[in-house]
């Protein structure tokens, strides 16, 4: 109670200081406003309850003549503003350019755009500056709201002799229908909906619809229209069918890939297609005492739309979920060949493996060698990274694996095949249980891709450093043993950092990948050069055919290695320029490094190096994929919109499942 009149107290306090203003005719400051509402406003806006205005009303009740001021006060600072562009603008992905979005929505975070002061957006700017304004307005009781519009005097728009509120709806939803109309008459975006080519584009139907029912109320003398009206029942028609269209689009980018600008001129059509529905209400009116609650309707829908307007959070969810989508859908197809089931399918991942830890072993010889190059730091980067990109790339295209390659792929796969659970079964627990499943499976064509690429790395290593030993009567490793050892010890290095930085650059190369290959099917580059005249000419139609075959099932995974191996290959050098201990660690080349250390030091090591040299191997291999597996998975879960608590449940999975049988994580069932 103390509290109401305190507040009530500093109300008639703020009145006292501008009766003056408020009586003058000229005054048409937003000042006053300004400050009431800060009394309104709640000091903690995260934690919102309901605010009670009642003080406010019950102050103006007990001071008529202060009412009276504050009635005239609102008039003039209302009259005749602008609010078409709030309709039509406000909260509206303005550029098909998402960056250039995004950093123009960080600036009017900090630096608000400021409209002209003839325009109602510059009024909420100035009144309700706050980006969660309009949550705690809309806790105010209706009966509240109502009361204060009754005391204020205010007139629907619908009651309006000048019409003025009623000619700034129709022209920002005449913007609104224009403005998407011309989009979706654009060629990237209407490539994307192949199944309306052939059809009458309900955009322009709906932009021909509205223009006759905009002339219409324009005539009338009722600005508004019954839910009755045909032509406002074909519009909602229309709209459904625009809908349609874009969500159509939407689910064609797994045939046809999407940019980044056409991902963004699509969400702007939704938006503004949600933006009209939202309007389109407004124009309807069934029976007298809907004007009132529509009026208050509308006002409380503008001031939502300014507090709104610099959502950063929502672009970039909106924006990204569906080429994360894209991306992972190119990497789930990838991995499913990356987990094994049956036994020949786990030998003859091992195999593979024993060929990846053939390749390692050589790069790491090369490695050494570089090492020993007179170059600056730039140069031994750039060696590095050749060397690296060059022995993924062959690793890749002979067939071969690299261990941890693999948790960047699988992890889409795993979710790919949670949803396709649910689909099926319907049910969560279901859904858990298959992830174990396939955790399991995944973990032991993990395990047993690490014991072929570590058993075949360390041999290879070892013997072509005897080789070089044998010809040119040269150690090469003897200079650097020390070095190498003690790189695979976590006490004497940062190893759990340098492990994880390669597990975010395994992460960021299965991205790539599947950029790459939702970049090319859009821009259709198979089918471009399956049909290019040249090549047909000299190549032939077959061999043509052969060239674009290989192009669409290999480039993108090239491209990803070439990246990962400039990733491993100048990390250290970019540490070094930045004064940060930066470095990476793949097990797979720690393996072939203590090899390469073993030798260096007269094929004698003392056991605690032995030791932690075998530790640091494991470790090593355990961030590697960890890190690459879980932000795979996070990617995975945020392109299918699925709540991260959802990993928490999967994990019990996982642990109920390992409890059960945990020689399943490890080695395949002994039947299929």
């Amino acid at each position: 109670m103390k509290k109401e009149q305190d507040k009530e107290q500093q109300v008639s306090s703020l009145f006292i200081r501008y009766k003056t203003q408020l009586q003058d005719s000229a005054y048409v400051s937003v000042d006053f406003l300004v400050l009431l509402v800060d009394m309104i406003r709640p000091k903690h806006t995260n934690l919102l309850y309901q605010i009670d205005i009642q003080f406010l009303l019950d102050y103006l009740h007990a001071a008529p003549e202060e009412l009276e001021c504050f009635q005239f006060y609102l008039k003039r600072v209302l009259a005749s503003k602008d609010f078409d562009q709030l309709i039509s603008d406000t909260g509206i992905i303005s550029y098909a350019d998402f960056f250039y979005e995004l950093k123009k929505r960080i600036t009017e975070r900090y630096l608000p755009f400021q409209p002209p002061k003839s325009t109602l957006q510059y009024i909420l700017n100035q009144v309700f500056y706050k980006p969660r304004d309009a949550d705690w307005i809309a806790t105010v009781s209706q009966e509240q709201v109502d009361e204060l519009f009754r005391l204020c005097r205010f007139e629907t728009i619908y009651d309006d002799e000048t019409g003025f509120g009623m000619i700034e709806i129709l022209y920002g939803l005449e913007l609104l229908v224009q403005r998407i109309t011309g989009r979706a008459m654009e060629t990237d975006v209407n490539k994307m909906v192949p199944e309306f080519q052939n059809f009458d584009s309900p955009f322009i139907a709906i932009m021909r619809e509205f223009t006759e029912l905009n002339d219409r109320i324009l005539q009338s003398d009722n600005k508004f229209i019954s839910s009755d009206d045909l032509s406002y029942k074909q519009i909602l028609v229309l709209h459904k069918q625009c809908e349609s269209y874009i969500e159509t689009a939407f689910d064609n980018s797994h045939r046809f890939g999407i940019s980044i600008k056409v991902n963004q001129s699509l969400l702007r059509m939704r938006q503004q297609l949600e933006r009209i529905r939202e309007i389109l209400l407004f124009l309807v009116i069934d029976n007298p005492e809907e004007k009132k609650e529509k009026t208050i309707a509308l006002a409380m829908t503008l001031i939502g739309y300014n507090s709104r307007k610099s959502n950063i959070r929502k672009l970039v969810g909106q924006s990204t979920q569906l080429l994360a989508y894209e991306i992972t859908h190119h990497t789930a197809q990838t991995g499913e060949h990356y987990i094994t089931s049956s036994r020949q399918e786990y030998w003859k991942m091992f195999r593979s493996a024993c060929g990846g830890g053939l390749i390692v072993g050589v790069m790491c010889i090369v490695k050494l060698l570089l090492g020993n190059v007179h170059s600056s730091e730039f140069g031994h980067a750039f060696l590095y990274s050749v060397n690296y990109a060059i022995g993924f790339t062959l690793i890749y295209l002979f067939g071969a694996t690299l261990a941890t390659k693999q948790p960047a792929m699988t992890a889409s796969a795993l979710v790919n095949a949670i949803e396709q659970g649910i689909a099926e079964q319907g049910t969560n627990k279901h859904r858990y249980w298959i992830f174990a499943e396939l955790f399991a499976r995944l973990f032991r064509s993990q395990f047993i891709a690490f014991v072929g690429n570590v058993l075949m790395a360390f041999p290879m290593s070892l013997f072509l450093v005897w080789v070089i030993q044998q010809l040119f009567q040269v150690n090469i490793a003897s200079a650097k043993w020390l070095h190498l050892v003690n790189d695979l010890n976590p006490i004497k290095t940062p190893l759990v950092l340098h492990a994880s930085i390669a597990g975010v650059f395994l992460f960021l190369s299965g991205i790539i990948a599947g950029s790459i290959s939702n970049r090319d099917k859009h821009n259709s580059v198979y089918y471009r050069i399956q049909e290019h005249p040249m090549l047909k000419k000299i190549f032939g139609q077959a061999k043509t055919n052969k060239i674009a075959s290989f192009y669409e099932k290999k480039w993108a995974g090239i491209v990803s290695n070439v990246w990962f191996g400039i990733f491993m290959g100048s990390t250290a050098s970019i540490g070094l320029f930045l004064g940060l201990n930066l470095d990476i660690r793949h097990i797979t080349f720690a393996s072939g490094n203590l090899a390469l250390g073993l030798f260096g030091h007269g094929m004698e090591l003392s056991t605690d190096i032995w030791v932690w040299g075998i530790l640091g191997i494991g470790i090593i291999g355990f961030f590697n994929f960890v890190v690459s597996f879980s932000l795979s998975l996070m990617l995975a879960f945020r392109s299918r919109n699925l709540s991260s608590k959802e990993l928490i449940k999967m994990g019990k999975a996982v642990w109920i499942y390992f409890k059960i049988n945990p020689k399943l994580f490890f080695f395949p069932p002994r039947k299929g």
